[in-house]
This record gives structure tokens, C-alpha cells and sequence, in this order.
């Protein structure tokens, strides 16, 4: 059953068509605004702009019937009269009164079929009824069905011509039917031609679901039309005069201008005007449309579509290249949700290399941080509200990690673990990462009332894909990986809230290496080598300055460690809850 086509349907298929696309003169203007604002006029102004629509049809078919006739009526008396370009020989000719009795009956039916066999259509777009297969037919056979009653229209010329003549002989009526003829094959390509390019409105509303995938007026069809009207007619009409004069079915030249072949000619390169530019405008406005389209798909506008209303190859590449931007359009989306995974550098590699796994050992700054007691958050507040908190923090850590180059490998509850230095290689990845933190802790501070814990460390780490080959992720494993997130755990049971190994502080640059102060050592879990800890001095304070004390850091080092050994100064784990 046929549904209602309503104002977004129309506006979905007839979106983007050009001032040029769309026969101005034939379809007009809503109050001078762009053609795409047609889509949303009520029934009374579709019907409005359809009345004149077919109007300016039947005028442009009287002009285009009354200008091949009177040519045809001129080679005719021209031929009939030895050449001679006078007014008593054309107008004044005896049967001045039958040829111009016949292209005027001709004229008058080629208008009232060819808007006869038009209305059914323009009534349709007109109620905004959706196309079934059998209305996409129809408006497909729209210019095959003018070129019908355009040749029906000369045939009845010729039958009013033999009525209202004389003294209508076998041969003369012959050779006007044979002009009759030549003028109805040219009359026929360029109502061919126009009848294509004013249908097209009625096309992109009855193709708008089901586009042309195949090949109805082909590009070689116009051009067989254009060869037609600029070559094949006056040349066949040339033939033909010096026939009948070798014959003796038309008289010789009387003067000494042929005005038979002057005409001719004349009228061969009008009409070759007039075709060319026909067809030269049915091509190049589906190609002036896809070129605009592919200028805004490549400043990445993927939702850039052109309208299919051509029945040519043309319109077969504007539904493919409607089908190419809707699969771009989609891979962009599926880009940008896997990047959101597992970022954009990330992303961008699998989609330059492919898909495998694969990786390398890197020298990478590696930043752990942690919330507080998010257990205990969770529990006393609606997850609503908890799911809001991890939002925030995660969007403040993306933001200051994308900030300074690095890259967000992993959320996972209420921790993140940001990578410096791969898998887009930094020339001083350990600077990169300290200063990130400094920032971060000034971001979070400044923004969530929560407590947190952030370790850095830097060093060598094996960074690629890791998995099955069904389903992989790119991480990173090293030692410094276990360390930031020692350091994490140690700086949320220190009393301050970021801590950096001594690694780090040394492959820094002086200028970041002097924002951090030494606060003591520690043996990490896992680790036998003494591990410097460092933490910023915009935290940490010096001299007085505010913030929390050195010693206080370092009592805070000290409170989870069961015993101290010998004279070497070092903290050993016993278990307690430390890294």
C-alpha cells in the first residue's frame, strides 16, 4: 500500500539539488529561496508549482514544434520554388496555406498529448503519495513517451497537410511528408532531451527509496541525439534535395545562391545549439553535483549525498557514490567508537597495518592513577551519582594525558593507566610524564573533592598487541608499569598524592627535574633494589611553604613499614597492605 510521503520524505530525497540540477524556468522558485526548501512546502504550493510547471511545458513544447516548423516550412517552399528567397514564392506559394494548416495541427497535438500523458505524474508529486514500482516506471518512460507523441504529433501534421491541400499530388505530398519526417526526428531528440531534464524532480521523489541501479537513458542515447538533429537530419535533408532535383521531383536552382543549402545550414547549426546545450547541461549538472559532494566529503563532511535523478550512467554513479559516502560515513562512526576503546593512535595504526599482533620493546613514561577509597564512595551514594564521579575523573585524566602527548591505555574501575611514548614515540617521554602528573594533580584538586594516589616511573616496556588472534588489545608489560602502580598505592598511604621513582627524576630534563624533591627511599613489593621516591614540590612545599611537609611525606613513607634494617637505611615490606 502506498503511504503519504510527508515533508521529511520529500526533504530526504531532495536534499542537496542544485539551482542548475533543477529546470528553473519549468519548476520555479518558492519566493526566491534555494531549491532544497521545496521539500517543505504544503500540498497547495506543490500544486502551485506544478501548474506551472506544466504550463512553461506546453510553451517550451509550442516554441520548440513552432521554430522546427517554421524552418521546415521554409526548406519546403524553398524547395518547391527552385531556391528562390522572396515572399511571393514562400508565403505566396499555393500551398503556403496546407503546410502551415499542417504544423499547426502538429504543434497543437504534440502539446496536448505530451501534457496528457505528463499529468498523471505531476498529480502525483503533487498528493506527496509514495512511488510504487509501477509510478518509478512511469516516470522513467516519461521522455520515451514525449518522443511518441512528438512523433505522433508530425504525423498527424502530415495527414492535416494532405487535407488541406489543393491539389495534393503523390509526389509533392511525399516530399513534404519526408520533410514532415526529418523535422519530427529533430523535434523528437530535443523533446527527448528536455522531457529528461524536467522530469527530474518527479524522479528524485520516485527514486528516493529504490535508485537507479541500471541503465535506462544512457549517455550515448543523448549523444546519438545530438549526431541526429547536428548531422544526421541536414545531412539526409541535403541527400535528399539533390535527389529530387537529379529526379526531377523538385526543380533546379533558379538563381545563383542556393537558398535551399544556405537554410540548411543555417538551420544545422542552430539546431546543433540547441541540442548541445541540452545535453551538455544534462551531463555536467550530475557531474557539477558529485563534484560538490566530493569536495565536502573530502574536508570529511561524510554525510554529503547528491540526488539521483538522472536514468543515464550518471545516475547509476550518483547512487554509487551515495552507497560509497554512506560506507565511509559508517566506517568513520565505527573509527571513532573503536578509538574511543582504545584511542585514537591506537586506532589509527590498526587501520593503517591491519589487523595482527604485533609489538615492540620502547623506553616509555608510564603515569598510574587511583581513587581513594572508591569502594566506600560507591557505597554511600547513588551509582548514578558514583558513575558521574568516574566520568569526571576520567575525562579530566584524557584530557591532561591528550595534552601532553600521551596516550590513555586502559580505564579499568576506578584507576587509569596513561602511557608516554608509545605507541607514537616521544623524544623525552620521562618529561613528558612528570609534568603530566604535576598537571593532573592540579586539575583533580582543583576539581573533584575526592582523594586519590598517582604514581610515575619510567623505563623499558614490551608495548603491542596482546591476545588471541580473535580478540586482542594493545598494552604495555614491563617492570615500570609494576612500579607506577607500587607508587600509586605508596602515595595514597603517605599522605600525599603523587609520587615518581628516582628512574624517572633522572632521564628527566633539569628544568622538570627541579619541580620534584626527594622525600626518601622504599623497597617496592616485588622488587629488591631501593626505589628513590620523589614528589612534586607544588605539593610536598619547601622551607615553610605551604602544602604538605617533607617530613610528613616521609613519615607517611615510614608508617606502613614493620621494621627497618641495619645501617642501610632501608624500609622492608612485610606485608601490610604496602607495595
Amino acid at each position: 500500500m502506498a503511504r503519504p510521503l510527508g515533508h521529511a520524505a520529500l526533504h530526504r530525497a531532495w536534499p542537496h539539488i542544485s539551482g542548475e540540477a533543477l529546470p528553473r524556468f519549468l519548476w520555479g522558485r518558492h519566493r526566491g529561496t534555494d531549491v532544497r526548501d521545496l521539500a517543505d512546502l504544503p500540498r497547495d504550493e506543490r500544486a502551485r508549482m506544478s501548474r506551472r510547471a506544466t504550463a512553461a511545458a506546453a510553451i517550451a513544447l509550442i516554441g520548440t514544434n513552432c521554430a522546427i516548423g517554421i524552418e521546415t516550412f521554409l526548406l519546403v517552399q524553398l524547395a518547391y520554388n527552385g531556391s528562390q528567397l522572396t515572399l511571393e514564392t514562400t508565403v505566396g506559394a499555393p500551398n503556403f496555406p496546407a503546410v502551415v494548416t499542417g504544423i499547426i495541427v502538429g504543434t497543437l497535438t504534440n502539446m496536448l498529448v505530451g501534457v496528457a500523458l505528463i499529468k498523471p505524474q505531476v498529480d502525483w508529486f503533487v498528493s506527496g503519495v509514495a512511488a510504487d514500482q509501477s509510478r518509478r516506471s512511469a516516470i522513467r518512460h516519461i521522455p520515451r513517451n514525449q518522443v511518441f507523441a512528438t512523433l505522433a504529433a508530425w504525423a498527424t501534421a502530415v495527414g492535416s497537410y494532405a487535407v488541406a491541400a489543393d491539389d495534393p499530388t503523390s509526389m509533392r505530398t511525399a516530399g513534404v511528408a519526408f520533410a514532415f519526417l526529418l523535422a519530427a526526428i529533430s523535434s523528437s531528440c530535443i523533446t527527448y532531451l528536455f522531457a529528461e531534464r524536467a522530469a527530474r524532480p518527479l524522479a528524485v521523489v520516485a527514486y528516493r527509496e529504490f535508485p537507479a541501479r541500471h541503465v535506462f537513458h544512457g549517455v550515448q542515447t543523448r549523444m546519438v541525439a545530438v549526431w541526429l538533429v547536428s548531422s544526421a537530419v541536414p545531412m539526409v535533408g541535403l541527400l535528399l534535395l539533390n535527389l529530387g532535383r537529379w529526379l526531377d521531383i523538385l526543380p533546379p536552382v533558379s538563381g545563383p545562391v542556393d537558398w535551399t543549402i544556405v537554410v540548411l545550414a543555417v538551420v544545422a547549426l542552430v539546431s546543433g545549439v540547441r541540442v548541445i546545450t541540452l545535453v551538455g547541461r544534462s551531463i555536467a549538472d550530475p557531474l557539477r553535483d558529485l563534484h560538490r559532494a566530493v569536495e565536502r566529503v573530502d574536508n570529511t563532511d561524510y554525510t554529503a549525498r547528491v540526488p539521483v535523478y538522472d536514468s543515464s550512467e550518471l545516475g547509476v554513479l550518483q547512487h554509487g557514490f551515495n552507497t560509497m559516502v554512506a560506507g565511509l560515513e559508517e566506517r568513520e562512526r565505527m573509527r571513532r567508537l573503536f578509538a574511543r576503546h582504545v584511542g585514537d593512535t591506537v586506532a589509527a595504526q590498526a587501520l593503517e597495518h591491519g589487523d595482527g599482533m604485533r609489538g615492540a620493546n620502547t623506553t616509555v613514561g608510564v603515569l598510574f592513577v587511583d581513587i581513594i577509597d572508591s569502594t566506600g564512595i560507591a557505597a554511600r551514594q547513588d551509582p548514578q551519582a558514583t558513575a558521574q564521579l568516574l566520568n569526571d575523573f576520567f575525562t579530566i585524566v584524557a584530557d591532561v594525558v591528550d595534552g601532553h602527548r600521551g596516550f590513555v591505555n586502559k580505564f579499568e574501575g576506578d584507576s587509569a593507566l596513561a602511557i608516554f611514548g608509545a605507541p607514537v614515540a616521544l623524544d623525552d617521554p620521562a618529561t613528558a610524564t612528570l609534568s603530566a602528573a604535576r598537571d593532573l594533580a592540579t586539575r583533580l584538586t582543583a576539581a573533584l573533592d575526592i582523594g586519590w594516589g598517582m604514581g610515575v616511573s619510567c623505563g623499558t616496556v614490551f608495548a603491542g598487541n596482546i591476545g588471541a588472534e580473535t580478540r586482542y588489545e594493545y598494552t604495555v608489560i614491563g617492570d615500570a608499569v609494576n612500579e607506577s602502580a607500587r607508587l600509586s598505592d605508596l602515595a595514597k598511604q603517605s599522605g600525599t598524592s603523587v609520587m615518581a621513582s628516582g628512574t624517572a627524576i633522572d632521564r628527566a630534563t633539569p628544568d622538570e627535574a627541579d619541580q620534584w624533591v626527594a622525600v626518601g627511599t622504599r623497597t617496592l613489593r616485588g622488587r629488591a633494589e631501593v626505589t628513590e621516591v620523589f614528589a612534586p614540590i607544588s605539593v610536598v612545599g619547601r622551607r615553610g611553604a605551604a602544602g604538605i611537609s617533607v617530613g610528613a611525606v616521609v613519615a607517611g613513607l615510614l608508617r606502613p613499614a614493620r621494621r627497618l634494617t641495619g645501617q642501610t637505611g632501608r624500609f622492608v615490606d612485610d606485608g601490610g597492605g604496602t607495595p
